[in-house]
C-alpha cells in the first residue's frame, strides 16, 4: 500500500498528529482538562470553514481560531470552571457559523463531511508536511513547558506558594492543545479529536502511574491507533476514521478490563 503517495502522506500526517496528540492528551488527561479539546474543536469548526469561504486552506482557519480560543481559555483560568453553559452556548454558536460559512459555499456538503469527521488519505504532500511542521514546534514547546506544568498539575498549591507563573503555564499549554486540535483535525475531524488526544492517554493512565513511561505509552498507543486504522482503511475500504476510533476504544477498553481483573486479584 505504501506504493501509492497518498497512502505514504496519510502515514507521515498521520504519524505527526499521532504524537503530539498521544504527548499532549497526556497533559490534559493528568490536568483534567479533557473538556478543552471538545471545545476547541468545535471553535475550530468555525474557523474551519470560514476559512474555505475565504478560499485559503481549512487547516489554517481551524489553527486561527482554536489558538485563539486557546489562549482565552489560558488566560480565564480557573474562572473558567463552573460556566458550563456559557461555553455550551459559545461552542453552539461557534458551530451555527460554521453551518453558515458551508451554506454560503458552493462546496459545502463535501467541505462539512472532510471537516467534520476528517480524511486523512486526502491530504496532500504539502499538508503533511505543514502538519510535521506544526508538529514540531508543538513538542519544542511542549518540552520547554513541561517541568512547570507538571509542578503545576500535581502540586498546584506549591506551584503557587513558589511564585511558579500559573497562568502564563496555562496559556501557553492550551495554546499547544489548539495547535494539536488543528492538527487532529485534519485526521479524525473535529467530531472526533476527543477520541484521539484523549483514549491513548486515559488508557496509558490505567496501565501506569509513572509520568515518563505513561507519555511514552501514550504517544505509542496514538501511534497504534492511527497506524493501524490506515492500514485497516486501505484493506477494508471503509473510512479510516471509524477504524482509528475502533482501535483507540478497544485498547481503552482491554486496558480497564485488565485493571479491573488485576484490582480484584484475578
Amino acid at each position: 500500500m505504501l506504493e501509492y503517495e497518498f497512502m505514504r502522506n496519510a502515514f507521515v500526517a498521520g504519524s505527526a498528529v499521532a504524537i503530539v496528540g498521544g504527548a499532549v492528551g497526556f497533559f490534559l488527561v493528568l490536568r483534567n482538562l479533557i473538556f478543552a479539546s471538545h471545545a476547541l474543536s468545535h471553535v475550530g469548526f468555525a474557523g474551519a470553514a470560514g476559512a474555505i469561504l475565504l478560499g485559503i486552506s481549512a487547516l489554517w482557519g481551524l489553527l486561527a481560531f482554536t489558538l485563539a480560543a486557546g489562549i482565552a481559555m489560558g488566560l480565564l483560568g480557573e474562572r473558567l470552571r463552573g460556566r458550563d453553559v456559557a461555553v455550551g452556548i459559545v461552542l453552539s454558536l461557534a458551530l451555527g457559523l460554521g453551518v453558515l460559512f458551508l451554506y454560503l459555499n458552493t462546496a459545502g456538503p463535501t467541505q462539512a463531511t472532510a471537516i467534520l469527521f476528517g480524511n486523512v488519505l486526502g491530504v496532500s504532500l504539502e499538508a503533511a508536511w505543514a502538519l510535521v511542521g506544526l508538529s514540531v514546534v508543538s513538542l519544542v514547546a511542549l518540552g520547554f513547558v513541561s517541568r512547570p506544568l507538571l509542578f503545576a498539575t500535581l502540586a498546584p498549591e506549591l506551584a503557587e506558594a513558589k511564585g511558579a507563573p500559573l497562568r502564563l503555564v496555562s496559556v501557553l499549554f492550551l495554546a499547544i492543545v489548539a495547535i494539536a486540535v488543528a492538527e487532529a483535525a485534519q485526521v479524525v475531524g473535529v467530531l472526533l479529536v476527543f477520541v484521539l488526544m484523549v483514549a491513548p492517554a486515559a488508557t496509558s493512565l490505567r496501565l501506569t502511574a509513572r509520568i515518563g513511561p505513561g507519555l511514552a505509552l501514550a504517544v505509542f498507543l496514538a501511534l497504534a491507533d492511527t497506524w493501524i486504522g490506515i492500514a485497516l482503511a486501505y484493506v477494508t475500504d471503509w473510512p479510516t476514521t471509524f477504524w482509528i476510533v475502533v482501535v483507540s476504544c478497544l485498547f481503552y477498553f482491554v486496558s480497564a478490563i485488565k485493571r479491573t481483573t488485576r484490582s480484584t486479584g484475578g
